[in-house]
């Protein structure tokens, strides 16, 4: 989809003159002055590049301009500027992070080049976010099927958070909501520290000694001091280690990621609450009803979104297969056991590429209890 620009001007004379002269050539939107502006980003954003008058009433271009970067970071802002407005607009470039400033009066061809210069850099930004994204996701996606690997049981429970998350940031326009999907993935990954009996005593709901429960309590600090060493995923990592805190220290994420890092603790602390109601044996109903109560002030429709996910299986079919039959997707009903009586995977877990991997792996040294009963959901 092509980029779109945005021009602000509290004189609807200049917005016509703009719109002749270069509104052939690009899909853009036109707001008399900044509060029109703003409603307009919010309503039909997101916008490639903003351009603003500088002086306007209520609000001056840069501090438009401002808001305009706290709401939509990837837009490239320009400011349109008369020239007693000069060390002003000096002053908001080297302040406001703003791309270009151009002077009146601007020339067809000057405005043509500042714009196919903006939404030059727009796709540049957006590109590199993209790649940004994907790479960080394919990362995270190594480390998890790792920990599917080490502790099934941590894992297991990690992939059902992620599916609540997920649910629940897709009901967001948040540009920075990667971070909180990649926090549902990585949220149990500090489970490689513990053993992985007290992770299964924990998710069965046993009672843990004064030990056990001091480790399993740090887990998530734990997992956040692992993720804070990769770069760019500060955000991440201060949301899991802040799950389990009533308040997160803002020095635990850039300035940028404040605000994300602060939703992100709410939406993967009600995920992870869901899952603990759940394997307690509650329906999704039940469920969700104590969740809105454990972990309040979720962002508007996430909690539907949670609801509708927990419910979310129509049908179930219990089916006994052999190993080599296993299908990604799946669900063990039962503990996948050595012959020797050495359980491998607890009933629960969702049957991933790397746990059929696993599987078969030690199948080639011992054997394995067959047939594996699974079951089978359907969703809709």
């Amino acid at each position: 989809m092509t980029a779109r620009v945005l021009f602000v001007d509290d004189e609807p004379q200049v917005l016509e003159g703009i719109k002749r002269t270069a509104g052939r050539r690009i899909e853009a939107e036109y707001a008399v002055g900044p509060a029109e502006g703003l409603q307009k980003l919010d309503a039909a954003g997101p916008f490639g590049l903003v351009i603003s008058d500088m002086r306007m009433p209520g609000m001056s271009g840069a501090q438009f301009l401002t808001e305009v970067r706290k709401r939509s970071p990837q837009t490239v802002r320009m400011i349109l500027s008369g020239q007693s407005d000069m060390n002003a607009t000096i002053a908001a470039v080297n302040q406001s992070q703003i791309f270009r400033f151009l002077t009146k009066p601007c020339t067809p061809e000057e405005l043509g080049a500042a714009i196919a210069a903006g939404l030059e850099q727009y796709a540049l930004i957006t590109a590199e976010r993209e790649l940004l994204e994907q790479t960080l996701s394919g990362a995270v996606q190594v480390l998890s099927e790792v920990l599917a690997l080490v502790n099934p049981d941590a894992y297991g429970r990690g992939s059902r958070i992620a599916r609540f998350v997920t649910a629940m940031t897709e009901t967001s326009d948040h540009s920075d909501r990667w971070q909180i999907r990649l926090a549902g993935m990585l949220s149990e990954i500090g489970c490689v520290a513990l053993p992985q009996d007290i992770v299964a005593k924990e998710r069965a709901g046993q009672q843990l000694d004064e030990h056990e429960k001091e480790l399993y309590d740090n887990h998530r600090c734990t997992a956040g001091k692992l993720i804070s060493n990769i770069p760019r995923l500060s955000g991440v990592a201060a949301i899991i280690s802040g799950v389990d805190h009533e308040a997160t220290s803002p020095e635990a994420a850039d300035t940028a990621t404040t605000d994300v890092v602060a939703v992100g603790i709410k939406i993967l602390r009600a995920a992870i609450e869901m899952d603990a109601l759940l394997c307690q044996g509650l329906r999704a109903e039940a469920a969700a009803q104590q969740v809105q109560r454990l972990a309040p002030g979720l962002p508007p429709g996430s909690f539907d979104a949670l609801t509708r996910t927990a419910g979310a299986d129509k049908q179930v079919v219990t089916r006994a297969l052999a190993l080599k039959d296993l299908a990604v997707g799946m669900i063990l009903d039962e503990d996948v056991m050595t012959v020797k009586g050495l359980r491998l995977m607890q009933h629960g877990n969702e049957v991933t590429a790397s746990v059929i991997m696993r599987l078969r792996s030690f199948a080639e040294g011992v054997r394995i209890v067959e047939p594996i009963r699974v079951k089978i959901v359907s969703r809709t």
